[in-house]
């Protein structure tokens, strides 16, 4: 149904360049990730630092480990400022690689899911609530620092940033990737997570589940047929999460997996390898 823009892969090929330009020779702080819509970046540096993006202090570890990312809508620049323990300060101007999106049309959707009686619009919001809530947490874990696994392996049928045309009519932006697979294939935790959320019925999304990573980063799956953890739950690299389902708003069995720094809509797929072929 969508296919994936180039745009995130020239991004990362790029990143080298950008740090080299970025980075002083001797500098402490070290940056990797991709600087571009949708973006993370993990940050190292000296521990009893501090450190703000565009003056937003970000959670520094007890090693000097962070890491922060750019939403859809992000640029052109941002600014990052470390000031190290002895007080010398080093400020860096980032420029944010923009992006091209695709435009995804979806059809067949029952008319419900495209516009919602008011009684079912106030679903929606305190579900929304609940997930933003979930995705407030500021936990010390650093397991975001590990590399990312793909959750459930497939087709790809919706990539990220894709403007939706639902039943002819434009909404909001897709913010996951979708994962064509059959009702019932496992899905597995990307990275060692704490569980935020676990709902079996949501509306737009059916079943769902956050899995918190630290530092408000954490990934949501969406459209699941079953949810077998609970909130609360911690679960390792590779641990059980529920299986593939065909819930909530959608035409088929799929994943929706997103991936968020508290508010900020990142792309998961600038954090996996290429999708394993069968």
């Amino acid at each position: 149904m969508g296919r994936r823009s180039p745009d995130g892969r020239a991004a990362l090929a790029a990143l080298g360049l950008l740090l080299a330009g970025a980075l002083p020779a001797a500098a402490e702080t070290i940056l990797d990730g991709a600087l571009t819509q949708g973006g993370m970046v993990r940050g190292q540096t000296a521990p009893g630092s501090t450190v703000t993006l565009d003056g937003r202090p970000l959670r520094i570890a007890t090693d000097g480990a962070f890491v922060f990312g750019f939403g859809r809508e992000a640029g052109p620049a941002a600014v990052l400022e470390i000031v190290a323990p002895d007080g010398k300060r080093d400020t860096r101007r980032l420029a944010i690689a923009p992006r091209r999106f695709d435009i995804q049309r979806i059809d067949g959707l029952p008319e419900r899911m495209v516009t919602p009686s008011p009684r079912d619009l106030e679903r929606i919001r305190r579900e929304n609530q609940m997930v933003a809530t979930a995705r407030q947490h500021d936990f010390a874990e650093t397991w975001f620092r590990e590399a990312f696994d793909w959750p459930v392996t497939g087709h790809i049928s919706g990539i990220y940033g894709s403007q939706r045309i639902l039943n002819g009519e434009a909404r909001q932006p897709h913010y996951g990737i979708d994962i064509a697979a059959p009702t019932g294939t496992p899905v597995r935790a990307p990275l060692p997570g704490r569980v935020t959320l676990a709902e079996t019925d949501q509306y737009f999304t059916g079943g769902t589940i956050i899995l918190d990573h630290g530092h408000g980063v954490s990934s949501t799956f969406l459209h699941m047929d079953r949810v077998t953890v609970a909130v609360g739950d911690v679960v390792p690299r590779g641990g059980a999460l529920g299986t593939v389902g065909a819930t909530g708003r959608v035409t088929g069995p799929h994943l929706d997996w997103r991936l968020n720094w508290f508010d900020v809509r990142l792309d998961p797929a600038l954090v996996v390898p290429p999708m394993p072929t069968k």
